[in-house]
C-alpha cells in the first residue's frame, strides 16, 4: 500500500504544480492582453522621405529625357518627301513594265 500512497501524493503534487502553473500563465496572458506595444518609425520615415526625394528626382529627369527624345523623333525626318515621292512613282513605273511585258 504505501507504493499506491507514494504514487498518489506524487500525482497530487504534480496536479499542485500544474495548477500553479496555469495560474501563472493566466497572470501572464492577462499582463500581455494590458501591455501595449509601441514602434519607433521616426528613422524609417527619414528613410522613406529619403527615397521618396531621390525617386521624384529620378522621375524628373526621366521625364525631361522622354521630352527631350520625343523632340527630337518630331524633328527628325527618316526619309525626305522627296525621297519618298520618287520610290513611289517608281515602283508604279516598275509595276506597269512588267504588266506591260507580261500581257506582251
Amino acid at each position: 500500500m504505501t507504493k499506491l500512497e507514494e504514487l498518489t501524493a506524487l500525482l497530487v503534487n504534480e496536479m499542485d504544480d500544474f495548477k500553479k502553473g496555469i495560474e501563472k500563465l493566466e497572470k501572464i496572458n492577462e499582463q500581455l492582453k494590458d501591455t501595449k506595444i509601441k514602434m519607433d518609425v521616426s528613422e524609417y520615415k527619414t528613410i522613406i522621405e529619403a527615397h521618396q526625394k531621390q525617386i521624384y528626382i529620378h522621375k524628373n529627369l526621366i521625364e525631361g529625357f522622354e521630352n527631350r527624345f520625343n523632340a527630337k523623333i518630331n524633328q527628325a525626318k527618316i526619309y525626305p518627301t522627296w525621297a519618298v515621292v520618287v520610290f513611289i512613282i517608281s515602283l508604279i513605273l516598275l509595276v506597269i513594265i512588267v504588266v506591260y511585258n507580261f500581257l506582251k
